[in-house]
């Protein structure tokens, strides 16, 4: 460990939590074991600048719940607005509000997850992945990253959205170019990263610019015509506001769950004996759903922001530093998971963060375990089993822990 001259920086000069290359070909939870056990307070210098990296799950948990000394006013993820460290979101999107703007803008959020949306929810995602599912065992086997995951949120768009099949898988499009910005699948024939990742952004505004056109002349059950409506003593919201929370809702769902599905299916295929136990049982579907979003956790970090000076550990960091809260790392330490580089369905009890804590735990959380469930469960009633046909193909994303390509072959189950 080395610490950086006249300041209290503690920092392992060997890893480099904003290199994406660990990421795509090699393993970063052995970089995150190497932090939890040695420098668990992490500066991680970048150019002239840096960022604190907490790995460990008390320190994780605990700044997640601190919303007083911690801002998510400044973006959830770094690099995020067009060369500004100030997310151009702030105060309009849930993920980048604090209080006191926060709780009313997630009540109008709330809105949107009604009981009767997630039935609707459940039911269109279970249609979409059965019917993914018996086309590439039919055809035995394909891509399931872009054959079967893709379609857990496209399920979930056309019932939140109330659009067809083919606007939901252009809107995963969209958003998968905006997150995966820095990969070359997405590169969009733009070199400069910030102009690529605005114009990707854009992509997505002009689609709900055509939504927001449609559902004001005809207005629905949906998301956009709920955003639209203004409930006695609430504020209208203004124009950037409702594009900002729907861009939200959709990458809420499009970059977390396929990723899980495909990285969970992974999971499953490394640990026959754990599918095995699933489809002996359907009641490790609960349980099993929770460790595959513990075990992937695919939203590797968080971006905060200090408010005022926080003494972490024996560390002091200043007013004004940006925080990583590293969540993927958080749910493989030792302190909280037995035996966490495990994978067990049935793990008791699985109090991973996953979707985060504290006020800004995901609101789309409960649609994120029905898509997962009906994936298991779609699982579970195939009368055959997906095996690898090759290995996974990753995205270059040190935020997102995506998988690109997932080559499977079907065997007999």
């Amino acid at each position: 460990m080395t610490v950086a001259p006249g300041q209290n920086r503690p920092s392992l000069a060997d890893v480099d939590l904003n290199d994406a290359e660990p990421f795509v070909t090699g393993d970063p939870h052995l970089l995150w074991a190497r932090l939890r056990a040695e420098c668990p307070v992490h500066w991680n210098p970048v150019d002239q600048d840096g960022f604190w990296a907490l790995t460990t799950y008390d320190d994780v948990l605990a700044a997640y719940r601190d919303e007083q000394t911690f801002s998510s006013a400044h973006g959830a993820i770094m690099g995020g607005s067009y060369r500004s460290r100030v997310d151009t979101a702030t105060g309009r999107m849930l993920v980048c509000a604090d209080p006191p703007r926060h709780a009313p803008m997630r009540r109008r959020m709330q809105q949107v997850f009604s009981t009767a949306m997630t039935d609707k929810v459940a039911e269109q995602v279970r249609i979409s992945v059965r019917t993914a599912l018996a086309r590439i065992a039919a055809d035995g086997g394909g891509d399931f990253a872009t054959k079967v995951a893709v379609e857990l949120p496209a399920g979930a768009l056309m019932a939140l959205l109330a659009i067809g099949h083919d606007d939901a898988l252009e809107l995963v499009r969209r958003t998968h170019d905006m997150i995966g910005f820095l990969d070359p699948a997405h590169h969009l024939g733009i070199e400069d990263d910030s102009v690529r990742l605005v114009s990707a952004q854009m992509e997505v505004f002009d689609f709900f610019l055509g939504l927001i056109d449609e559902r004001r002349a005809r207005p629905g059950a949906d998301a956009v015509s709920i955003l639209l409506a203004t409930p006695p003593g609430e504020k209208r919201l203004d124009r950037e506001s409702l594009l900002f929370n729907l861009m939200n809702l959709a990458v809420g769902g499009d970059e977390t769950t396929p990723h899980s599905a495909s990285a969970g299916l992974v999971a499953l295929m490394d640990n026959p004996g754990q599918w095995d136990r699933l489809a002996a049982d359907p009641g490790l579907v609960a349980t099993g759903v929770d460790e595959v979003l513990r075990w992937t956790s695919t939203n590797a970090y968080v971006q905060r922001v200090t408010l005022a000076p926080v003494r972490i550990r024996d560390v002091e960091i200043p007013e004004g530093e940006r925080v990583t809260l590293w969540s993927a790392s958080a749910n493989r330490d030792a302190a909280q998971f037995t035996e966490p580089d495990r994978l067990d369905l049935g793990r008791k009890p699985n109090h991973h963060i996953a979707f985060g804590s504290g006020i800004h735990r995901c609101i789309g959380a409960a649609t994120a375990r029905l898509e997962l469930t009906a994936l298991l469960d779609e699982l579970r009633a195939l009368p055959v089993r997906l095996v690898a046909a090759g290995p996974p193909e990753r995205l270059r994303s040190n935020f997102m822990l995506g998988v690109k390509h997932l080559p499977v072959a079907v065997a007999a189950g």
